[in-house]
C-alpha cells in the first residue's frame, strides 16, 4: 500500500532524528535509501531542508530540533510535486530556503536582512540548476540544494557542515538522468 504525503512526512521525521552527522548530503544519502522516498517525489520538498536542519542542529546550531522539523514538514506538504516544472521554482531549493527561514525566525515581513539573504541563496541554486538544465531530478537537485545551503550555512552562522563531493547512487533507477550532463552522475 502507497503511503500518503503526511505518512512518508511522518517517516521522514521519525528517521531523520537518528542521523547524527553534520554532512546534510550524506545525511541525505542515508535517508533517500529509505523504500519510502521515491526516485522523484514532493517529500524532496521535506526531507531536503529536515537534513539540512538536522545537520546545522548537530554541528550545534541553536534551533529546538523537534520544533524545526515539524515546521519543514508543514511547509513542505504546502509545496505541490512538480512545481519544477510547472512553477520553475525547485522544491530541494525551496525546502532548504524554508530551512534557513526557520533557523533565522524570518516571514514575509522580516526587515533583518535575511529575508534578502534566502532570497539571494535560493536564486543562486536555482540558477545553478537552470545551468545543468531539465528534465528534473530530484536527487540532482537536492545534492545542488544541499551544497548551496552548506556553503550559505558556513557563511552566516558560527558553525560548520561539512560536505563531501557525492556521487549518483540512484542514476540506474532515473528514466530521465542525464548521465554525463549531471555533476553527480558515477558512470
Amino acid at each position: 500500500m502507497a503511503l500518503s504525503m503526511e505518512e512518508k512526512a511522518q517517516k521522514i521525521l521519525e528517521d531523520i532524528r537518528l542521523e547524527k552527522g553534520t554532512d546534510p548530503a550524506r545525511i541525505f544519502r542515508n535517508m533517500a535509501q529509505k523504500d519510502y522516498i521515491s526516485i522523484h517525489g514532493p517529500e524532496h520538498h521535506i526531507l531536503d531542508g529536515a537534513c539540512i536542519l538536522t545537520a546545522f542542529y548537530n554541528a550545534g546550531g541553536t534551533i529546538d530540533l523537534e520544533e524545526s522539523l515539524r515546521k519543514i514538514a508543514r511547509e513542505g506538504l504546502r509545496m505541490p510535486g512538480a512545481m519544477c516544472g510547472l512553477w520553475g521554482v525547485c522544491g530541494a531549493v525551496a525546502s532548504v530556503g524554508a530551512a534557513l527561514a526557520i533557523i533565522d525566525g524570518t516571514g514575509p515581513l522580516s526587515s533583518d536582512g535575511t529575508w534578502g539573504e534566502h532570497m539571494k541563496f535560493t536564486s543562486e541554486a536555482i540558477s545553478e540548476l537552470g545551468r545543468i538544465n531539465g528534465p528534473r531530478c530530484c536527487k540532482r537537485d537536492a545534492m545542488i540544494a544541499l551544497k548551496e545551503g552548506v556553503a550559505y550555512i558556513n557563511a552566516h552562522y558560527g558553525v560548520t557542515l561539512e560536505y563531501d563531493e557525492q556521487k549518483c547512487g540512484f542514476s540506474c533507477r532515473n528514466q530521465q538522468c542525464l548521465r554525463e550532463k549531471c555533476p553527480f552522475y558515477a558512470g
